[in-house]
């Protein structure tokens, strides 16, 4: 549990970011579609931060589809589950599929990040092995 503690803050901020009421939000500077945007960059850090306890957790540096479907996996159960609190109980708040999409594109974009960033450092190891 202790590799996960930044996933675990980073998913208490979401969910209490989640729970305010949209009027405390009124001095941001808005645009259309900033609330999507916001679940996006959520969800993109939140996978991150799970893919970093993951690894920390297994010290397998190498990309793992295992590792990745349980972070795909978790990832957007939590992001159910924060829209469902949103419909069920803080009902001040509006749940809407495309938030869910917003959550699941971010988780995505975790993803990709993840696989290009580990796939970048051993290609650059093995050129550097590689280079007498």
């Amino acid at each position: 549990m202790k590799h996960y503690i930044w996933a675990i803050l980073w998913a208490t901020i979401i969910l209490v970011l989640c729970s305010l009421p949209s009027e405390t939000t009124n001095n941001v500077p808005q645009f259309p579609g900033i609330d999507k945007l916001v679940h996006t960059g959520f969800f993109f850090v939140f996978t991150i931060l799970l893919y970093y306890g993951a690894i920390r957790r297994s010290a397998n540096t190498e990309p793992s589809w295992s590792i990745t479907f349980r972070v795909v996996s978790f990832s957007t159960l939590f992001a159910l589950f924060t829209e469902y609190i949103q419909w069920k109980i803080f009902t001040y708040r509006s749940a809407e599929a495309w938030d869910l999409f917003a959550d699941i594109a971010g988780t995505g974009m975790g993803v990709f990040a993840y696989l290009v960033l580990t796939t970048a450092v051993k290609w650059t190891l093995c050129r550097e092995q590689a280079t007498p």
